[in-house]
């Protein structure tokens, strides 16, 4: 696994022999971040990453200048590194939470720019998931949701439902708190 922009572009990140999750591919992800540069700034965003696994997606809003980057993922092993990581590069303003994601979403304060969650895509609850990120008021007036998601789900008659874009397997639903 690589960051594929900004200013860590090429290094690599290095997970846990004994990740337990999927990371976004390097294709996907560079489409993500094409959609997101045509849509938003992130530079100076305060991003939230729920279920964060490797931590790549956060890893690359941090080389990509971002304010702020929050990860959060209950797998111990997955958040030691992660910290790591982020030691090691010297990362400022990025803060790794061990956590249940509906736990935080409970008790998590501040707005985000910019959310991305990408459960495994088999999780029992990710049709609850948009409502519960946005209920717990954690996405700024002009932010941006995004979750990622296999090609069985599908929140296109979401209130919030924005679009969604597919790249191979891999599913990017996009969500607008106020949509107009």
């Amino acid at each position: 696994m690589r960051i594929i922009g900004g200013q860590f572009k090429g290094r690599k990140i290095n997970p846990p022999k004994n990740l337990n999750a999927r990371p976004t591919t390097d294709f996907a992800k560079e489409a993500l971040f094409n959609i997101l540069q045509n849509q938003t700034e992130t530079e100076g965003a305060r991003v939230l990453d729920l279920f964060s696994g490797s931590g790549g997606i956060a890893f690359e809003f941090a080389s990509r200048g971002a304010g702020s980057v929050t990860t959060v993922d209950l797998n111990f092993n997955h958040i030691r590194a992660i910290k790591f990581q982020a030691r090691e590069w010297e990362l400022k303003n990025f803060i790794a939470i061990k956590s249940d994601v509906f736990k935080y979403l409970g008790k998590a304060d501040g707005e985000f720019d910019i959310v991305f969650a990408d459960p495994p895509y088999a999780f029992k609850d990710i049709d609850q998931l948009p409502d519960a990120i946005l209920k717990a008021n954690i996405l700024a007036d002009a932010g941006i949701l995004i979750v990622e998601h296999g090609k069985d789900t599908d929140y296109s008659q979401h209130p919030n439902f924005d679009r969604t874009k597919a790249y191979s397997s891999v599913n990017f639903s996009f969500f607008k708190k106020n949509k107009s």
